[in-house]
Order: structure tokens, then C-alpha cells, then sequence
């Protein structure tokens, strides 16, 4: 079968390639129709994400197919439209899965939105709902808001009845926001943009801050979080991790937290399934729409990651193979 191979680390994508490799068997053997890029797996690629692959390894986290072989007491039987992945093996025509890796798909839901939903929703739902506290009314301050992550946590706070603010570093991404996500205000978060946010919350400040970026950007969100209000630690993805003086949060009454969801639902696995019940509910309801900005063949991997790296899209990337 064709897979997106990394057989071994490299900065640049050079150690990754288009490859024929052998079809793999376990409990569950997908048939892929849609693999979702996420961050994550252009890190892996480099080894700079926590979870490091021994190389060879097959790149993709999330994928949603047909079953084609099922073993045991999985529930499930070939046919079967299912969502779900591993940290690995998603970027392919086929992928081997534990049945406890797969979820049936909502009724009447297509396979690029179903890849585009599992981990940008749950890390979205984990960090906004189950550790922030998410309530109707406040206002939530969402960093990195046109990817795929930040576009979910935007579109899951708008449908809990909260107040948010979209925040983006490019100008282009202004206009696209407003129209995919449909938040209360877009903010551009170079440089201080904390008079900005008080002037939109009427000096109140957020309740939440969900901060992907790191960075300049956490350093000026520590201006932003109203007393009593959480700063939400998701990511790096400037590149840089930034520090914190405590006498800052104890001054201002807010707390810093660090959100693993992954790990999450690893650690309390009858919370990850709730989680995923949840999601599940709000898709089928209608109330959360992943956005997919384009679908490419498996064959233009390539494309993907690096129009991913340059930041030149709005939600998700779907690779088909």
C-alpha cells in the first residue's frame, strides 16, 4: 500500500517519502478515505514533539474510513464508517487500529469532515470545557484562531453560549475568521494588543485565554485574563516557551495551566469517552462544523505539510488516499 513514510528525522521534510510498504494487520484494518494534518505531525517529522516515533515510522494522527477486517469482541463489522487514529499510521491506504482507537461516525457525516474532527475537538473540549471550566457568557480569548485547533476552539465556545474573541498574527486571516468562525471580535495579537481586549470586554479582561503560541503571545495574554481567570498553556508553536515570574498570577489572581488532552483522556479514559459522546452529540446537533480548507490526494503530502508550516490556511488540511 502507499503511506507517508518517515524513515528518518529531518528539519526540512527531506527525510520523508511517498512510499509502497507492507499492508498492516492488528485488530481493526481501515480502508483510509480522509487522513486529517495536524501540527503535531510535521513536529513528529522533526522530533520536536514530546511523543517521539523511533523512525521508520508512518506519519498521520487521525484518519476515518470503512472497516475492512475486524477480530474479537470489537462491536464492529466491516462496513462500518468509523472515525478515530493513533499517534502514528494515518497518512496511508490502510491503517490497524485497537477497536478502543475507533468511534462510528454521526449519521450523515462525510469522511473529510469526520477526520477533521477528533483532535482538534477534543483538545478544544478538554482544555475549554473539562479544565477551563467553560460557562454561557464569558469571554474567551482564543490565540492561533484560523488553525485547526484554534478554529474548533472558537467554534466550541461559540456553541456554549460564550463570548470570544478570535486572535490572529496575520491581517489576511482577519476577514476569513470572521466569516469561518463567526466570533464576537478578531483581534491581531502582534505586539500589545491588551488595550484592545480591555476595550472589547469593557476593561473586564477574558475568562479564559487559549494559548497555542507560546511566546510574545503568552507574555502579553498574562495582561489579559481577568482576576479569577485561567491562561490555558495548549502549545509552542512560535517556537519559543515562555516563562513566568509566580508573583504575577498570585498578583493578578489568575492561574496557568498546562493542557495535555491526549494524555487526558489517557490518564481518565471513561472522561475521554464522555468527551467523545459529547463531540459526537454537537456535530450531530449541528451546533460545531469543522472547517475544512482544502482536501488534497495522499500523493501531495508534501503540499500539505508545508502549506500547514507557512500558516496559509483557515481549519484543516484532509489528505485522501
Amino acid at each position: 500500500m502507499k503511506a507517508v513514510l518517515v524513515h528518518r528525522l529531518s528539519p526540512d521534510l527531506s527525510g520523508v517519502e511517498l512510499a509502497d510498504i507492507d499492508q498492516p494487520a492488528g485488530e481493526v484494518l481501515v480502508r483510509v478515505r480522509a487522513a486529517s494534518l495536524n501540527f503535531p505531525d510535521l513536529l513528529m517529522t522533526q522530533g520536536k514533539y514530546q511523543f517521539k516515533p523511533e523512525a521508520p515510522f508512518v506519519s498521520g494522527l487521525e484518519m476515518a474510513g470503512e472497516v475492512v477486517e475486524a477480530t474479537g469482541n470489537s462491536g464492529l463489522v466491516p462496513g462500518d464508517r468509523v472515525r478515530g487514529g493513533a499517534k502514528t499510521g494515518a497518512f496511508a491506504e490502510y491503517v490497524a487500529l485497537p477497536a478502543a482507537s475507533l468511534r462510528k461516525m454521526p449519521e450523515g457525516m462525510g469522511f473529510a469532515t469526520a477526520a477533521a474532527m477528533g483532535a482538534a475537538y477534543h483538545t478544544a473540549y478538554v482544555t475549554l470545557v473539562e479544565i477551563g471550566g467553560l460557562e454561557a457568557g464569558q469571554t474567551i480569548l482564543v490565540h492561533g484562531a484560523s488553525g485547526g485547533v484554534g478554529l474548533a476552539a472558537c467554534d466550541l465556545a461559540r456553541a456554549s453560549g460564550a463570548r470570544v474573541i478570535a486572535a490572529t498574527h496575520r491581517e489576511d486571516k482577519i476577514e476569513p475568521l470572521r466569516r469561518i468562525a463567526k466570533p464576537d471580535a478578531v483581534i491581531l495579537n502582534t505586539g500589545r494588543f491588551r488595550e484592545e481586549v480591555a476595550e472589547l470586554t469593557d476593561g473586564r479582561l477574558c475568562d479564559l485565554v487559549y494559548d497555542p503560541i507560546g511566546g510574545d503571545v503568552f507574555d502579553e495574554s498574562t495582561r489579559c485574563v481577568t482576576f479569577g481567570g485561567k491562561l490555558l498553556v495548549v502549545g509552542f508553536v512560535s517556537g519559543r516557551i515562555p516563562e513566568i515570574a509566580v508573583n504575577i498570577p498570585l498578583i493578578k489572581g489568575f492561574s496557568v495551566v498546562g493542557v495535555r488532552a491526549g494524555e487526558y483522556a489517557r490518564r481518565f479514559p471513561e472522561r475521554g469517552d464522555r468527551i467523545a459522546d459529547a463531540i459526537d452529540r454537537l456535530a450531530y446537533e449541528g451546533r460545531i462544523v469543522p472547517h475544512v480548507d482544502r482536501t488534497l490526494p495522499l500523493a501531495s503530502w508534501r503540499e500539505a505539510f508545508e502549506t500547514m508550516q507557512r500558516g496559509e490556511i483557515v481549519g484543516k488540511i484532509v489528505l485522501e488516499p
